[in-house]
């Protein structure tokens, strides 16, 4: 658009309020409506539409030959044009509709075709060739003001409103793409638009117009998938179902307590940033993030001071200390769009696999890559990689486990052919935004032999996050990192180097068990932290068992049933199964001191509240 109708948003130095536009264009038509009347004659018909559009408080014009007709539609751009079909002689009508329709503006113009009344002794006509020649309407002939006027009326709160709908997210989209800074559209307290708006544009539209922005919503966000995997062991029903939800892509049961497992695969979601400088953050989330280097960082603070977007701005900050625009050769500008649209691919209604556990993710690898022993074992390809594998390594996940997918037969699972779903689906959708646009594409200016690499380290790290393969990458860290350190350490030896320098294959199981840490490191966070993840997994399991029952599907995890749940039990058991092994071995690589007293400490919550018998993430009288 342009003029008055133009549009604003927020980005890097600019803003564009988006209410003003969205009212007017979604809600209204222009103050005055244009009409073409193209009769070659004037008679009672053409003078019924005339009175009709004084009525109506519409701009009108005539035109009495086809050649001013279209000299004047693509003078004014008529939002209707009414074209007098009921005699041939003077001009064809159906010739008249064709060029004005071969012009672009017509693109948005509404035309209707003014007909004969049928007599008795025929049939009446089919609509179709009307169609065929570009008319949207059939009028029947009818020379009452009123008649005219119904119709004109029928035809602005119904096809004109869906044209200017369509025009202004055209508009919109054709800013954003000529835009070379990072956009949201938002309203003055920073509550993201597009999607609302869209949403309030399908209200009332034609089928076609909301089946077309149904497709601009399916762009915007995307959807399908996420779960983990292992294997079982004989517990009690709390392991188990862990066991059979996290470690499995179709798990089936079979006679018993028995599981078929396989693999997993990648997640989902949809979010939009804000775009900022490092320098240009809000003092309030500025103020959060000083703290970020510290273990006790609060991440649902700055998840609720960037209202769910707290990936871009911990992004920002986390990478610009660790130089990974520097390595990349890229701009902060390609940095902070990239952060965006990875952000905007995970689902803010997952209650935990969101952008906040993402951001949690990145935290926790960027504590560990600060630890002596980890940053001396690996390379700053390493770092860069383990820091974007933590950012994309969920994205867009469902908030459903790979066993749902399978089970459901879902597009990824097929794809997948049900293994590691969630996992492979997370790693080729990164990749895939990151390189389809030169805007947010980060690896632009790298070499192809670099890019390999760092690809490469980018799949092996998401892919060592899914479940089934979680015994073999910790028992291959200990036999491969841990045994041999012990013993370099229980020698004579003091000036050996670190454990990964000059073995790649070291630096890869260091990298992995990394991410696999950081990926559940909810136990190991301070106690408040802990119980609100804990509340978080525990209502995105319970939503899916409640989604399995509605929809016939084998439940995966019937422990997790709202109903009946012990939180605590399933915390004991996550611990117990998966978390603590894994936690010893990386602390005597790592040395973690402060997170082995949290893992220690939240065991105790959980123990103390399954002995008093309570269900929930807090005695009563704590709540």
């Amino acid at each position: 658009g342009g003029g008055e109708h133009c549009c604003s948003f927020q980005g890097v130095g600019l803003h564009f309020p988006f209410g003003e536009v969205a009212s007017r264009y979604l809600r209204q038509t222009p103050t005055a409506l244009t009409v073409l009347l193209i009769f070659a004659k004037e008679d009672s018909q053409s003078d019924g539409f005339w009175w009709a559009c004084d009525r109506a408080g519409y701009s009108c014009s005539i035109a009495r030959t086809p050649e001013s007709a279209l000299e004047c539609f693509l003078d004014k751009h008529h939002e209707i044009i009414v074209i007098d079909h009921r005699q041939t002689r003077n001009f064809d009508a159906e010739a008249v509709c064709r060029s004005i329709r071969a012009t672009n503006p017509s693109e948005h113009a509404v035309i209707l075709a003014v007909v004969s009344q049928a007599s008795g002794n025929y049939e009446e006509a089919s609509v179709l060739p009307l169609l065929h020649a570009g008319f949207n309407r059939r009028f029947m002939e009818n020379s009452s003001i009123i008649a005219c006027y119904n119709e004109l009326i029928q035809i602005e709160h119904g096809e004109v409103r869906s044209q200017f709908k369509l025009r202004a997210c055209n508009s919109v989209f054709t800013a954003l793409d000529h835009c070379h800074e990072a956009i949201e559209i938002t309203s003055d307290d920073h509550v993201i638009q597009v999607i609302n708006i869209i949403n309030a544009a399908q209200e009332n539209s034609p089928v076609t117009v909301a089946e077309a922005l149904d497709r601009v919503l399916e762009i915007l966000r995307t959807t399908e998938l996420y779960s983990p995997q292992l294997g079982t062991k004989d517990e009690d029903p709390h392991t188990s179902d862990l066991v059979g939800g996290l470690m499995t892509d179709g798990l089936r049961r079979l006679s018993g307590n028995e599981y078929v497992f396989t693999k997993n695969a990648p997640q989902s979601h949809s979010h939009l940033a804000m775009p900022v400088t490092i320098n240009d953050v809000p003092p309030s989330i500025a103020q959060l993030l000083d703290n970020e280097e510290s273990w006790e960082f609060n991440i649902f603070e700055l998840e609720a001071v960037t209202h769910k977007r707290p990936l871009v701005y911990l992004g920002l900050k986390v990478f610009s200390r660790f130089g990974v625009c520097e390595f990349l050769h890229c701009s902060e500008t390609t940095l902070r769009a990239w952060l965006q649209v990875i952000e905007a691919n995970y689902h803010s209604s997952n209650a935990y696999h969101n952008s906040t556990h993402a951001a949690d993710v990145l935290h926790a690898t960027a504590f560990f890559l600060g630890k002596e022993r980890v940053k001396g074992s690996l390379d700053q390809l390493d770092e860069v990689a383990a820091l974007i594998a933590a950012t994309v390594h969920d994205v867009d996940h469902p908030g459903r486990t790979n066993s749902f997918l399978c089970n459901a037969g879902s597009e990824l699972a097929v794809l997948y052919n049900d293994t590691a779903v969630l996992e492979s689906h997370h790693t080729a959708l990164a990749f895939q935004l990151t390189v389809k646009d030169s805007k947010c594409n980060i690896f632009k200016n790298i070499d192809r032999n670099h890019y390999r690499t760092l690809r490469q380290a980018i799949i092996d790290m998401v892919l060592a996050t899914e479940m089934t393969k979680h015994f073999e990458h910790v028992n291959k860290f200990v036999n491969s990192i841990n045994k041999p350190m012990a013993a370099e350490i229980d020698g004579s030896d003091c000036e050996c180097s670190p454990p990964g320098k000059n073995f790649p294959e070291n630096q890869t199981l260091i990298k992995r068990m990394m991410i696999k840490c950081a990926d559940v490191a909810n136990p190991c966070r301070p106690l408040d932290l802990c119980i609100e993840w804990a509340g978080r997994i525990s209502e995105e399991y319970f939503a899916q068992t409640d989604e399995e029952k509605r929809q016939g599907l084998p439940v995966v995890m019937p422990v997790f049933d709202r109903n009946t749940c012990s939180i605590p039990k399933s915390q004991i058991s996550f611990i117990d199964y998966f978390i603590t092994d894994m936690f010893d071995a990386w602390d005597a690589f790592a040395h973690l001191p402060t997170l082995m007293q949290h893992l220690a400490d939240n065991y105790k919550h959980w123990k103390t509240l399954d002995d008093l018998k309570c269900k929930s993430l807090r005695l009563p009288s704590d709540s």
